[in-house]
């Protein structure tokens, strides 16, 4: 099951993360061709990771797919589908308990949910039974001065703008959006951006939303695109106005503006990657 997490009690479902935009700019200005993305990968039903080698995938440990005994697991890469031949789990990554969301349902109190997955390694490989041809794989990010990089972000998940949130019903695997933002900050495991509202947000500003877990975070355009991060979870600070009017029991509204979205940091995750991809198996 794939759950991502904006700070996280709306999703004891299956919930991941892909493209809310600014509220007052047309959504079909942040709609893009899925060309312009070769190495972007579908997961299957819901979910994103990204191509950086010919047979392998980077993604978020949570949206990693699951290979089941006896069944056929695939990707899509390009348009076409790729089988799975493993998924390998960094070490660090924990699952998110469900007493845990249940605690916080009940209690209204998210600091022990928010402190778990800021302590996750969230970030997984998954090796293709084949290589991929015709498909350059991106390139990853190894510095780490992040702060005050402007990123782009990818999903083909659900939609919503920062006034009303994401839509509560919106499909997890349907156009593909591209959004903008500004990193703020940086810690051990992840990059984070603010959604902020005009007129202080870029012209394309965005946020994560619904559907696109794992989906990458660039730098660069075009053939020097660099991976810096991996959609993972996203919060509302304690001062946020949505906690004056939340209580449990109440439906959970994601993607307001003012919200802060972490994404997995590429550059912490370098050396096991190469350390993976070199093994290739063996």
């Amino acid at each position: 099951m794939k759950w991502c997490f904006a700070l996280c009690l709306w999703m004891v479902s299956t919930v991941a993360v892909a493209v809310v935009t600014r509220a007052d700019v047309s959504e079909s200005r942040y709609r893009v061709a899925a060309s312009t993305y070769p190495a972007l990968v579908d997961l299957p039903g819901e979910g994103h990771g990204v191509l950086i080698a010919p047979q392998w995938v980077l993604t978020a440990a949570h949206a990693a797919p699951m290979i089941m005994p006896g069944s056929q697991t695939e990707v899509v890469v390009g348009g076409t589908a790729r089988k799975v031949k493993r998924v390998v789990t960094y070490p660090g990554y924990r699952k998110l308990p469900g007493s845990l969301v249940d605690e916080a349902l009940a209690s209204g109190s998210l600091t022990k949910v928010t402190d778990f997955l800021a302590a996750s390694d969230d970030i997984a490989l998954v090796e293709l039974a084949a290589p991929v041809e015709g498909v350059t794989p991106l390139v990853l990010y190894r510095g780490h001065d992040e702060v005050g990089m402007r990123a782009e972000l990818v999903g083909k998940g659900a939609t919503g703008d920062g006034v009303k949130g994401q839509e509560p019903q919106g499909a997890h695997r349907g156009i593909l959006r591209h959004a903008y933002n500004l990193i703020i900050g940086t810690d051990t495991r992840y990059v984070s951006y603010r959604f902020d509202p005009p007129p202080s947000a870029l012209p394309l500003e965005g946020m994560t939303g619904g559907g696109d877990s794992g989906g990458p975070l660039f730098i660069g355009d075009g053939a020097s695109r660099q991976v810096i991060g991996l959609a993972s979870w996203s919060r509302y600070p304690s001062d946020h106005p949505f906690w004056k009017t939340w209580r449990p029991g109440r439906p959970f509204v994601s993607g307001l503006y003012g919200a802060i979205v972490y994404a997995v940091r590429v550059s912490r995750y370098i050396p096991w990657i190469d350390s993976v991809i070199a093994t290739d198996g063996r």
